[in-house]
């Protein structure tokens, strides 16, 4: 459970009791990263209209809809059912670029424990979880169910296409395929869904903000950015050799200036995509791979 390259099932659904007093309801902590937003955020169930009579005897007075009665001179009513269990829909990256990892874990095996740590949160709390499992050449739709058979479908899906990554798979990376799987989930996901974005956003550019935008006007919607220390820090050592598979360049890792110049960077890219999601109220939750993801989960939306 610790870490490594891959991610088991039988981790997956040990995961299941971990996450107790995590959640993703509204009435959060006053800590967490999901407090604060705006009434459209993260709202779970309520009550839905469902129509406007006449007033009939034995109606609550405060159901009275003040306006349509003096419109029609008669007094009518507010009628609101309880809305049922809702859908949630988690977009979870195996892409080749998430095979990599300089601590504890691999970003893919990080993306599978946060997912799966959302989906029995999201299955505890009576609603039905759902997901699109993606790599670079295609992805797998699972249709929201409250059932844990739906959700061992899920994880076991994760666990197929965490164990089909390979550093020489031979596929090439497609960061296009991170927009492809938003529109998708936007056609799926027509609203009122909780919808999770698992993945280190490689390929997210305008196009992407706009479908993030989109999905959130008529959902609840958030993205766990997962990132490894090395994309942060480069080590303080000598000539380092990176490699993209194709091309690759050396460099010299003990100029402080061009360490900090790389910290910088990835901060502002970061700082930058919050601010971006904060304005479409989209809570950006970053997860490292280098500390486990219960913990970190727990600090950034606190626990009841």
């Amino acid at each position: 459970m610790e870490g490594g390259a891959y991610v088991s099932l039988r981790d997956l659904v040990g995961l299941r009791h971990q996450g107790r007093g995590i959640s993703l309801l509204p009435r959060q902590p006053l800590r967490s990263q999901l407090a604060g937003l705006h009434a459209s955020r993260l709202r779970g169930r309520g009550l839905e209209f469902e129509e406007m009579r006449q007033y009939l005897p034995g109606d609550d007075v405060r159901d009275i809809d003040w306006r349509a009665t003096a419109r029609t001179r008669k007094p009518h009513v507010r009628v609101y059912t309880e809305e049922r269990d809702r859908s949630a829909l988690f977009l979870v990256d195996q892409r080749v670029n998430m095979f990599f990892g300089s601590r504890v874990r691999m970003k893919s095996v990080s993306a599978a424990q946060t997912a799966a740590l959302g989906i029995w949160r999201v299955l505890a709390q009576g609603d039905r979880p759902g997901a699109i499992v993606f790599g670079d050449t295609d992805q797998t739709e699972i249709a929201p169910h409250r059932s844990t058979a739906r959700a061992m479908a899920i994880l076991k899906e994760i666990e197929r296409r965490n164990h089909a990554l390979r550093a020489d798979s031979g596929h090439a990376p497609d960061p296009g395929q991170l927009n492809r799987v938003l529109g998708r989930a936007l056609r799926l996901a027509a609203h009122d869904h909780l919808v999770v974005v698992v993945s280190d956003l490689d390929g997210a550019d305008e196009e992407t903000t706009g479908l993030l935008d989109r999905l959130a006007q008529h959902n609840d919607v958030a993205v766990a950015l997962i990132h490894d220390p090395l994309e942060r820090d480069l080590p303080d050592s000598s000539l380092l050799v990176v490699s993209d598979g194709e091309l690759q360049i050396e460099f010299d890792a003990r100029d402080a200036a061009l360490r900090d110049g790389f910290t910088r960077s990835f901060e502002e890219r970061v700082e930058s995509g919050r601010k971006e999601l904060h304005k479409r109220n989209v809570p950006m939750l970053p997860i490292s791979t280098a500390e486990p993801v219960v913990a970190q989960l727990r600090a950034l939306l606190g626990a009841r």
